[in-house]
């Protein structure tokens, strides 16, 4: 319960410092969020919420309606969903915390912590067609994911609580990577539920320890990139706006429901912008790699 309680209070502080951070920007920039960002908002994490995962069919949103910049989907969609994933994260662990190690708990969300504030400068400074590689990528991985779920192919998990030493330790090393690919918009839901599943864990205990940790990293990151400011305020306020209530509904009142149907057609909405991602990409690429040779013969 201590341990728990060493989780619980600094995400509240955090998840309130980036509230008035994010507040004190919209007030100054006049910020009015989209109507289609808040049904997003909704309709991603309410699903989130029932474990289908939000940052997927967001990122596949944003880049088939083409409302921002590739370059920026994965910061504005983290900075967005952070406030409904904290939520998250504060019913699960109250709800299922207890039942989970302190130590597995609180390693886990240390090194996502870790891993998401060293990965927020890489994003920025990462050149456009890396970004977008990096999303293609996640975006197939997702929907892999998404197959394998329906088909009945995860590994079922088992009922531990805890984990020995030595997964332990390879769990909290996992989960500073998740921590940096957060910034990259790669969810830490699906890889968490798998790599904890195949460690014999109960595949429930993974939902305290992902949205505990993507909680915390989010609202420490989100501020970092607040500051740099290469973000779409307005999809940002309109996730939040539309995702908060919808995790309270999701979490209270409709608890679970059938899920294989949507799992199917998101796969195939995401499988279509990972293509569309990876041939923008590979075009990028293809530019600066000409850049650079028109470059050296220029020199030369």
């Amino acid at each position: 319960m201590v341990m728990l309680l060493a989780l619980l209070v600094p995400l509240g502080l955090a998840i309130l410092f980036y509230a008035i951070v994010l507040v004190r920007i919209c007030i100054e920039k006049r910020i009015v969020p989209t109507a289609e960002a808040v049904a997003v908002g909704a309709v991603t994490n309410f699903f989130d919420t029932l474990g289908i995962g939000s940052f997927a069919p967001t990122t596949a949103w944003l880049k088939f309606r083409k409302l921002i910049p590739d370059r920026i989907i994965p910061c504005t969609m983290l900075v967005g969903h952070t406030p409904p994933t904290t939520l998250q994260g504060f019913i699960f662990l109250i709800l299922l915390g207890v039942g989970v190690d302190p130590t597995l708990l609180f390693g886990c969300a240390i090194a996502c912590l870790t891993g998401g504030l060293m990965g927020a400068p890489l994003v920025k400074n990462a050149r456009v067609w890396i970004v977008q590689l990096v999303v293609a990528i996640a975006l197939l991985v997702a929907a892999a994911f998404y197959a394998v779920s329906n088909l009945q192919m995860m590994p079922a998990g088992g009922d531990a609580s805890s984990l020995p030493l030595t997964l332990m330790v390879i769990a909290i090393a996992a989960n500073f990577g998740f921590g940096v690919l957060l910034n990259f918009g790669v969810g830490n839901y699906a890889p968490s539920l798998l790599m904890f599943s195949l460690m014999g864990m109960d595949p429930r205990l993974c939902f305290p320890i992902m949205a505990g940790a993507a909680g915390l990293t989010g609202t420490a990151a989100s501020i970092r990139h607040i500051k740099y400011a290469e973000i779409d305020f307005r999809i940002v306020v309109g996730l939040t706006l539309g995702g908060i209530p919808a995790v309270l509904i999701a979490a209270f009142l409709v608890k679970e429901m059938p899920v294989e149907m949507l799992r199917w057609l998101v796969m195939v909405v995401v499988l279509y912008a990972a293509l569309v991602m990876l041939k923008a990409a590979l075009g990028g690429r293809g530019e600066d790699r000409a850049l650079a040779q028109a470059t050296a013969g220029a020199i030369d």
